[in-house]
C-alpha cells in the first residue's frame, strides 16, 4: 500500500512539472498566431532594362546610390554614299562623351560634351515610381537637361548668325513610362518637349497680297517616342526605338527617327550597335533638327521628293563603377 501511494506521489509530481511548461508553451504558441504578421516590403522589379540608355534615348533606369558612370557615344556618317565612303564610316562622325553620378537613390546627375557644335550638357534623371508585382503596373522616371553651344561663332540651324549668349541654350523635358512585360520583354513610351531660345527664318513674299510673311521653326517642340528590348540570352538583347515628331513647324520640319540593333551587357558593361537616323547625339537636337529621313515622303514646302532610308551606324558603350 505504501508502495502504491509512494508510486501515486511520484506521478502527481511528475504531471505538476510538466503541466507548466504544457500551458506557457500552448500561450506561446497562441499568442504568435495571433499576432498578426508584419507586411512585407514590396520590392521594385529588376532590370526593366540593362542600361541607362537604349540607343538614342534615356531609359527608365536609374543607377543605384553611389555609382559613377562613363558614357562613350558615336555615330558615323549615313550609309547612304555606298563604298564611296565606306557606308559612313569614313564619313565625318559625331562623338559624345559623358560621366553622371547617382549622390543618392533615384536621382543621378551628369554632364556631357559633344563634338558637333561643341554642345555640352548638363543632366538629371530621377526615378518617381518604380514598377512592383502588385503597386505599380509600370516605371515612370524624369528626365531633363539644359544643353549650351561653345563654338566662337556659332550658327542656327539655316546657317543664320548667333549674337547673344542667351541664344545658344537648348532645354530638354521627358517623361518616361515603362513596363517589363516578361522577364525577356520590356517596352517604354516617353513625351518629350524641347525648346530653343534661338530659332532659323526667313521672310518670303506674299504673291497675291506682296506682304513679306515671316517663315520660321518654333521655339517649342513636342515628340513621342517608342522603345523596347527582347532579350535573346542573359547577355545579349535586340533594341529598338522609333521617335515621331508631334509638333508641326511652318518650315524646317525634322524627320522621325527608327532604329534597330543588338546590346551585350555585364554587371557594369553595356555596349549597343545599332542602325538609326539620328546622328546628333543631343535629345533636343536629335528632336529638333534631324534631317535623316527613314522613309520617302513628298516635301510639302517643296514639292520635292524625298528619299528616306539615311541611315547611320552607330554605337553606345557605358561603364559603371559603384562606390
Amino acid at each position: 500500500m505504501k508502495l502504491k501511494i509512494n508510486s501515486i506521489r511520484k506521478f502527481i509530481t511528475a504531471c505538476l512539472l510538466v503541466l507548466p511548461g504544457w500551458t506557457f508553451s500552448q500561450v506561446d504558441s497562441a499568442s504568435k498566431t495571433d499576432k498578426p504578421e508584419a507586411p512585407s516590403k514590396t520590392k521594385p522589379v529588376k532590370n526593366t532594362f540593362e542600361s541607362v540608355w537604349i540607343i538614342d534615348n534615356q531609359t527608365v533606369m536609374v543607377p543605384v546610390k553611389k555609382t559613377f558612370e562613363m558614357d562613350v557615344m558615336h555615330r558615323f556618317g549615313t550609309v547612304k554614299n555606298g563604298y564611296e565612303d565606306f557606308w559612313g564610316f569614313f564619313a565625318s562622325s559625331n562623338i559624345r562623351l559623358g560621366v553622371s553620378y547617382s549622390p543618392i537613390n533615384n536621382l543621378n546627375l551628369g554632364l556631357g560634351i559633344t563634338k558637333s557644335s561643341m554642345l555640352w550638357d548638363f543632366n538629371a534623371k530621377y526615378a518617381i515610381i518604380k514598377q512592383t508585382k502588385h503597386k505599380y503596373p509600370v516605371s515612370v522616371t524624369y528626365y531633363g537637361n539644359a544643353a549650351i553651344d561653345t563654338r566662337k561663332e556659332p550658327t542656327i540651324y539655316d546657317g543664320s548668325d548667333i549674337k547673344h549668349q542667351v541664344e545658344k541654350l537648348y532645354y530638354f523635358n521627358q517623361l518616361i513610362i515603362a513596363r517589363k512585360i516578361t522577364k525577356n520583354l520590356s517596352l517604354q513610351v516617353a513625351v518629350s518637349h524641347s525648346h530653343q531660345n534661338a530659332v532659323s527664318g526667313y521672310y518670303i513674299k506674299n504673291d497675291s497680297t506682296g506682304t513679306e510673311i515671316y517663315r520660321s521653326m518654333k521655339n517649342e517642340h513636342f515628340a513621342i517616342s517608342f522603345a523596347g528590348r527582347y532579350k535573346l540570352t542573359n547577355v545579349m538583347a535586340v533594341i529598338f526605338n522609333y521617335d515621331q515628331p508631334l509638333t508641326k513647324h511652318p518650315e524646317f520640319n525634322p524627320d522621325p527617327n527608327l532604329a534597330l540593333g543588338l546590346a551585350i551587357t555585364t554587371s557594369s558593361h553595356s555596349f549597343q550597335l545599332f542602325v538609326g537616323n539620328y546622328g546628333l547625339l543631343n535629345p533636343q537636337r536629335n528632336s529638333m533638327f534631324n534631317s535623316n529621313s527613314p522613309f520617302s515622303y513628298v516635301n510639302k514646302s517643296t514639292g520635292k521628293n524625298v528619299k528616306g532610308g539615311n541611315f547611320v551606324i552607330g554605337f553606345n558603350i557605358t561603364r559603371l563603377w559603384n562606390y
